[in-house]
């Protein structure tokens, strides 16, 4: 038996050091069990701050359209949100011939595809998608009316 510099006993053949292929592979196996859990999770995350960003704008769109109608007693001319970075805004043209009446839409596009939800001058909200639908905002996978 030899000795090292530290004295430690050991046999005359030199141990290697690192990492064998099955400490590798399990390790791989590990990573790519977080994975395939983590990124789904993450995709829910994004898509919950996009709809969250939408209600936000076309809610405080309702609110300036509420305080131009007090204004000019008309919705013809009102201001309509800018769109989002995930949904496009449109605001639509009051219908009624006493120009009394609006729609506001904040449609999906890209991974929000299939989004949409609208809040007219009733106060009424509606959401069409991939969550679900109804008269309310549906801003959570498995949330309903």
């Amino acid at each position: 038996m030899k000795t090292d510099r530290l004295g430690e006993k050991h046999s005359g053949q030199a141990r290697a050091r690192g990492f064998t292929l099955v400490e590798l592979m399990v390790t791989v196996a590990i990573a790519a069990i977080l994975l395939s859990l983590a990124v789904p999770s993450y995709r829910q995350y994004l898509r919950r701050g996009a709809v969250a960003e939408a209600v936000a704008a076309i809610g405080q769109g309702r609110v300036v359209a509420e305080q131009f109608f007090l204004d000019n007693r008309t919705y013809t001319g009102m201001p309509c949100p800018t769109s989002t970075g995930s949904f496009a805004i449109v605001c639509d043209d009051p219908a009624a011939p006493d120009d009394a009446t609006y729609t506001i839409t904040a449609t999906g596009s890209g991974n929000m595809a299939g989004f949409v939800y609208t809040i007219d001058q009733a106060n009424l909200r509606t959401t069409a998608g991939p969550w679900g639908s109804g008269n309310c905002w549906i801003t959570r996978k498995g949330n309903g009316c």
